[in-house]
Formats: C-alpha cells, sequence, structure tokens
C-alpha cells in the first residue's frame, strides 16, 4: 500500500493528466501511459501530494535522516535549503522551514545560480531539469552553492524503458496546460533509464534512487563530499 511521506496519509485517488498530444509528441506506449500518469494523477487525498512529489519528499527525508511524515519532522531541521522552481505540494511545506531560500524559475537562471559558494545543505527542484538548454551546467551550479556533505534532491519525467536524448531538431514539445505553451514549458531533454548518471558527469559525488511504486515515480539523490 502507498504511504504519503508528506502527511502520512494511505488513500490515495487517481485522475488521467496526459493528453493525446503529448504522448504522440512523446511516442509512448499504452502502459508508459498508464505509470506517467499514475506519477502526476495519483495523488494523496489527504493532502493532495502526487507520487511524483511523494518520492521527492522520500528522497528529501532519507537524505536529512528524518522521520516520517515531512510535514511532522522539516519544521525542526536546521538544514538551510534552496528550492528552485515550485516543488508541487511541498512548496507550501518547504517555505516554512526555518532557513530557506526560494528561486523562481525561469527568473532564477539554473545554470548561473545567484548565489555563493556553500550555500546551502540541500536543494531540491521538480520536472524543472527537462526544460533547461543546459542541464549539467545547471546541476553543477546546484553542486557548487552546496556545502560539502550537502544534497540535490530532484525529479524530472522519466520513460524507464528507454535512454535520455535531447529533443534538438523534433518539433517544439511543452509541458503545462494543453494549448497553452510558454518558453520556460518547452522540452529541451526527455529523459530515461539513464538520468542517474547526469549528477555524475556534473561532478557529484555519489547517487541514489529512490523510487515510490516502481516504475511510477522516481527521485534522485546527489550528493557532494
Amino acid at each position: 500500500m502507498t504511504t504519503c511521506y508528506v502527511c502520512g496519509g494511505r488513500e490515495f485517488v487517481e485522475q488521467t493528466v496526459l493528453w493525446p498530444e503529448l504522448v504522440a509528441e512523446w511516442a509512448i506506449a499504452p502502459h508508459e501511459v498508464a505509470y506517467v500518469d499514475r506519477q502526476q494523477g495519483k495523488r494523496c487525498a489527504a493532502c493532495g501530494t502526487n507520487l511524483r512529489s511523494n518520492a521527492l519528499a522520500a528522497a528529501i527525508l532519507r537524505h536529512l535522516a528524518l522521520a516520517a511524515p515531512l510535514n511532522a519532522s522539516l519544521p525542526s531541521s536546521s538544514a538551510r535549503i534552496l528550492e528552485l522552481n515550485e516543488a508541487g505540494t511541498l512548496h507550501a511545506l518547504l517555505a516554512h522551514s526555518p532557513h530557506y531560500v526560494y528561486g523562481a524559475f525561469p527568473e532564477v537562471d539554473m545554470q548561473r545560480l545567484p548565489y555563493p559558494d556553500g550555500s546551502f545543505d540541500l536543494v531540491i527542484h521538480s520536472d524543472t531539469l527537462e526544460h533547461v538548454p543546459q542541464p549539467l551546467r545547471a546541476l553543477a551550479e546546484c553542486r557548487r552553492v552546496l556545502m560539502p556533505g550537502g544534497a540535490l534532491c530532484y525529479t524530472v519525467p522519466v520513460i524507464v524503458g528507454r535512454l535520455s536524448r535531447r529533443r534538438d531538431g523534433l518539433p517544439p514539445s511543452y509541458h503545462g496546460a494543453p494549448g497553452t505553451p510558454r518558453d520556460d514549458h518547452l522540452v529541451i531533454s526527455e529523459y530515461g533509464a539513464d538520468m542517474w548518471t547526469e549528477p555524475l558527469r556534473a561532478g557529484f559525488s555519489s547517487v541514489e534512487v529512490v523510487a515510490v511504486d516502481y516504475p511510477d515515480a522516481l527521485a534522485i539523490i546527489a550528493r557532494c563530499q
């Protein structure tokens, strides 16, 4: 049974979130459509957290060595946290952390973060890296602003049965509401089973993949020495 790592709830509801045009652009099979729909559309009935954010919450708990649920343990944490873009339902919870900084994307350029070296214990972003032109540079910037022993916890949309690719030369594809394309919703990278290698190539010392109801939801913990 799925547990919500944010509030401890055990009842989840489901809804369809993908639309036909996006399915066609991704060229994904029916079974892949099903688990991506669960990743985004299966939500805790109590707090509204979807599986993607639930995996991210599990990653945060694991790195900070906190007891679940996150809404009970995070307010007492002394971790200095940088959130880049709103991490779904986690945003409001993170914002109440005592040492918290928010960087709105794309106003804050992830490829040139405006923060000093070693400023944070934890950097968080969710389903944002796929929209960044130079994801390795963005990951290296996240590493730069982390303290030794710190970590980046993040998610990207993943199709586990294929390898990652850039959409260079392909028709434009956008996330967000159908029919309302925005520059910051343009998909530049599509991630697959090798997505965990990117933070290592960006200079992180180790990577851990946290799964919730695999293959429905995956989160990355990328650690600094």
